[in-house]
């Protein structure tokens, strides 16, 4: 995972004897000074073991062999009694922040596309005791308006503080909360209503004209929309018999003494809190039912791997809170009082797509300690800090190769690297605003060269965290001063896990030098299950015999011999091809999207082929660089139709296989290219970013079919579906003479 160093062998040799030379004069006081020995202590130690000593579990964290952990204060065992509780400890603290909206404009590109441009100011601030008697008054109002504790709410919006407000107001009154992302499509969004029997909806003005208002005569049960913005006050062309109020208006009506004075029914630690509706990466959205207990334990289980967290930390809220690695981080912070400052993703940073050039993105002025991300928005960081690198002189480019290079030696031992990161790195930290202290990654696996360049770049370390919508997202979340790559890290305070054998996969606990298995995860943080759906249920949740609840994950794990947890595989994402090889379909793509040229890709197979097909998003300013250098012409979209093009970047994308030591069979033989980008908005991936496989599939069916050739075992002919054979030498690519798609030798 180094950079090529490309200078003098002899000035090579210079630099790295005078870096010698200057770590042998500072290593003794920086040592002793800087508390790296106690740093590798707790990177190496056992954070786990097998309480029952058998390979396949169950594994806990070396803190909780005797007994799981449950709650973070004695008594707080749901949410409103925790946000009391920050009130309470914190009250003149801020607490919620949005930022002031100073202009819009618009700005027209070169292509004639209008993009809408902001210039925002700085952050406005609610108090924690301001929120809590907010959330106090909005759910009072919410009562007002005929909301009964355990009938179910729904909440449609944009990452926002209100969103909170509303959220909190929710669990006060015990009203539990259907959360929705908000790019679902319109089916998806009205069979979660439907199916929770929704009277009440929270939304935003946006997207109640863009998403709902399509739907509302779709759901005959809805009654009342909160709009949680301030404006407009009228509301034309809803369907009769639904009335649309602000969240001003309800806080006013709540905040009434009649309204005031009536009692409201608390909820129970086993009572519903969300109903988590998935993003549907395999289908219908399911309906997770958490309570109050479980996300407690969640919580719990994720602060104690965050060290030294106090009411000094910001966090920067911008990931869909509807997604539970959203949600979970911002009650954590909640939980220990810090303060939370709201953004998207579209403001995130300076160069963010809607903040207006020569402007501050959200970053730069509420500068975080805490923040959690996606692996999607690190490998675009990743790749666009390298693009820039590319472009810098040699000089320039040179000394951060040397920089970067050295620093990777030093943190693989425990060691930091202050000079470096003042003189080198001190720009790429700033895109974040420069105060990152911890950085958490969840929603699908990160690659390491993607950790090791945050690492490196950003001067953090990065908490790789694994868990479900169905555990609250808490399983595992690797410690700061573990840098290894690839792995979870250890089982949470919260829960434990086990190893079953999978025998179709060859995966079995007995396996050496590490057991392997499907991952189980059991503790108070596992949820309650799907929400009318038993036989899914039946299938996933089991309860054992001391009436503790386990979730089967369908994911494949090793546990390594200090307790950490890496995740190898994926039961759904193995495909079995012709001649009988498996598959791993994550694994191929997860090679594969490091290389520079590749935005996203998607890897696609079945028994019927005896190799594997690749759909590639290319990077839109790689490929242009590439077709100017092989002297092509034209838009995004023909350079993606360009038969010499998909040639090439098939050829790269061969070379990038074979250096990451893929197997021969699972180098894909064929791709198409896309100029069609995948976001959540396109319903081709989740709002995590994970792959939407089904969908995908659906989409690009036709070029299935179209390329749905094979190659005999010795590679000497190409047959088509027609029967047809097509001669040529084993060394050669072939070409389809139907449809024109390349395939390269086997």
């Amino acid at each position: 995972m180094k950079l090529k160093e490309d200078m003098n062998p002899l000035l090579l040799q210079v630099f790295r004897s005078v870096v010698w030379v200057y770590s042998v004069i500072t290593f003794i006081p920086w040592y002793f000074f800087s508390g790296a020995g106690n740093n590798l202590e707790q990177a190496r130690r056992m954070k786990a073991r097998s309480v029952s000593r058998h390979p396949a579990g169950p594994y806990r964290a070396i803190n909780s062999q005797e007994k799981l952990v449950a709650w973070l204060h004695p008594g707080v065992d749901t949410l409103d009694k925790m946000f009391e509780h920050a009130a309470k400890k914190f009250p003149q603290r801020d607490c919620l922040g949005t930022r002031e909206t100073l202009s819009e404009e618009d700005e027209i590109q070169r292509n004639g596309k209008i993009f809408k441009k902001v210039i925002l100011g700085n952050y406005n601030w609610l108090s924690y005791e301001e929120a809590y008697q907010a959330s106090k008054c909005f759910g009072s109002g919410l009562a007002s308006l005929g909301q009964r504790p355990l009938c179910k709410i729904a909440i449609f919006c944009e990452t926002r503080a209100e969103w909170v407000v509303a959220a909190q107001a929710c669990f006060m009154y015990n009203f539990p909360l259907v959360t929705l992302y908000s790019t679902l499509g319109p089916t998806a969004i009205a069979h979660g209503l439907n199916e929770t029997e929704v009277t009440h909806i929270i939304t935003s003005k946006d997207l109640l004209h863009s998403r709902l208002k399509a739907i509302m005569c779709d759901v005959p049960r809805l009654k009342y929309v909160i709009v949680v913005d301030s404006k407009p006050t009228s509301w034309p062309d809803i369907p009769r018999g639904i009335m649309v109020y602000n969240m001003d208006a309800v806080k006013e009506m709540g905040s009434k003494p009649d309204n005031m004075a009536v009692g409201r029914r608390q909820p129970q630690s086993s009572d519903i809190a969300v109903i988590m509706y998935t993003s549907g990466s395999t289908g219908i959205p399911k309906g997770v039912m958490v309570s109050h207990g479980n996300i407690i334990a969640g919580i719990t289980g994720m602060a104690e791997r965050i060290p030294n967290l106090n009411e000094t930390d910001t966090y920067i809220g911008y990931l869909p809170l509807a997604h539970v690695l959203e949600l979970s981080a911002e009650l954590v912070c909640i939980s220990h009082g810090c303060r939370i400052g709201f953004s998207s993703p579209q403001t995130l940073a300076d160069q963010s797509t809607k903040i207006k050039k020569g402007s501050k993105g959200d970053t730069s002025v509420l500068k975080p300690t805490l923040m959690a991300a996606v692996p999607e928005i690190m490998d675009r960081i990743y790749k666009n800090v390298m693009t820039k690198v590319e472009e810098m002189s040699k000089f320039q480019r040179t000394l951060f190769v040397l920089a970067y290079n050295y620093k990777m030696e030093q943190i693989s031992k425990g060691y930091t690297t202050p000079l470096c990161d003042s003189l080198v790195f001190k720009r790429v930290r700033s895109l974040l605003g420069g105060n990152t202290r911890v950085l958490l990654s969840g929603g699908a696996p990160l690659s390491a060269a993607t950790q090791r360049f945050m690492n490196i770049c950003l001067c953090c370390p990065v908490g790789q965290g694994y868990g479900l919508t169905e555990t609250c997202g808490a399983g595992t979340i690797s410690e700061v001063w573990d840098y290894s790559t690839g792995r979870v890290g250890a089982p949470l305070i919260c829960s434990e896990f086990k190893l079953k054998d999978w025998q179709e996969g060859g995966y079995f606990s007995t396996d050496k030098p590490n057991p392997r298995g499907e991952i189980v995860i059991g503790g108070p943080n596992v949820t309650m299950g799907y929400y009318k759906n038993e036989a899914k249920n039946r299938d996933d949740f089991f309860v054992d015999e001391k009436g503790q609840r386990w979730f089967c994950t369908g994911d494949i794990g090793e546990f390594h011999s200090d307790g950490c947890l890496k995740i190898i595989d994926r039961k759904k994402d193995l495909v079995k091809l012709q001649a009988g090889e498996y598959v791993s379909l994550g694994k191929v793509e997860a090679v594969l999207k490091n290389c520079s040229l590749i935005d996203n890709i998607c890897a696609y197979a079945n028994s019927d082929y005896s190799y594997v097909i690749s759909f590639v998003v290319p990077n839109h300013k790689q490929i242009m660089a590439l077709a100017e250098q092989m002297q092509l012409r034209g838009t995004l979209e023909e350079l993606c139709n360009n038969s010499r093009m998909e040639e090439k970047v098939l050829g790269i994308i061969t070379e990038a296989a074979i250096s990451a030591k893929l197997e021969r069979f699972e180098i894909p033989k064929k791709i198409r290219l896309s100029s069609e980008p995948w976001t959540p908005e396109t319903g081709l991936v989740t709002d995590a970013f994970k792959l939407k496989r089904k969908e995908i599939k659906t989409h690009y069916l036709e070029d299935i079919e179209r390329i749905g050739h094979y190659q005999d075992k010795r590679g000497e002919e190409l047959y088509v579906r027609t029967g047809k054979k097509v001669p040529r030498k084993a060394t050669e690519p072939a070409r389809c003479t139907r449809c024109n798609t390349l395939t390269t030798p086997l």
